[in-house]
């Protein structure tokens, strides 16, 4: 299966579609036939699971970079800072390692136990 993400205002992402490998022959083909389906000129990029292309598998709510070419979510807090490599919102503190569940604190900018 292939899945396409329907570009919103904003690069927004709107929704994520599923279309079979025997009609997604290729990218163009793919979105050929989400706007036929949809009978629009909606703007549709391919996204991976496997993160095989533009980095994420696209969400409802991420952001289409036209630069980087890629899926990135929507940023969790505002201390945080985008990966350049992965695309991912990472914390100024690392996530500890101990096995234990933590949660951000932004006001503390620590990693809290739950």
């Amino acid at each position: 299966m292939a899945y396409f993400a329907k570009l919103g205002t904003g690069n927004i992402i709107e929704r994520v579609e599923v279309v079979s490998n025997d009609i997604a022959t290729t990218e163009q083909a793919g979105v050929e036939f989400l706007q036929n389906l949809y009978k629009d000129r909606a703007v549709w990029k391919q996204t991976s699971y496997n993160a095989n292309i533009r980095k994420n598998f696209a969400g409802v709510g991420f952001k289409y970079d036209q630069t980087r070419d890629a899926f990135i979510p929507p940023k969790p807090y505002p201390s945080w800072t985008l990966n350049e490599t992965t695309c991912l919102w990472e914390s100024p503190v690392a996530y500890p390692t101990d096995g234990q569940i933590y949660k951000w604190n932004e006001t503390n900018q620590t990693w809290d136990l739950q």
